[in-house]
């Protein structure tokens, strides 16, 4: 390969990963469990952000009901971050042959 050819890979390569990052500080998914009873929302960087927890579960004074929501919940959103993050870079990776397959840390 030419030198000139890996020193424009290697830019688009930093372009994507710029890009990326920025959209990662960007996102913000939304799941909930029971029917809305327990609702979070998560950062790209699976950080919980906020947890909604309907006042009316508390009557029923189950804990083991309250834990499962909320795991379900959180595990929801930690898939929909995960499916995110993955069409945002196939969406930005579209024309870059051969790095679609590449396992880059800490993304997925």
């Amino acid at each position: 390969m030419e030198v000139k050819a890996l020193q424009q890979m290697l830019a688009q390569f930093r372009q994507v990963q710029e890009t990326l990052e920025k959209r990662i500080g960007e996102l913000s998914v939304e799941a909930s469990a029971g029917g809305g009873m327990v609702a979070v929302k998560m950062n790209g960087q699976k950080q919980l952000t906020e947890v909604r927890i309907e006042p009316e579960i508390f009557k029923s004074k189950d804990q083991e009901m309250l834990q499962e929501l909320f795991l379900a919940a959180v595990n929801e959103a930690n898939r929909r971050v995960d499916e995110e993050l993955s069409k945002q870079m196939k969406d930005l990776t579209g024309n870059m042959p051969g790095i679609m397959g590449m396992k880059i840390p800490g993304l997925f």
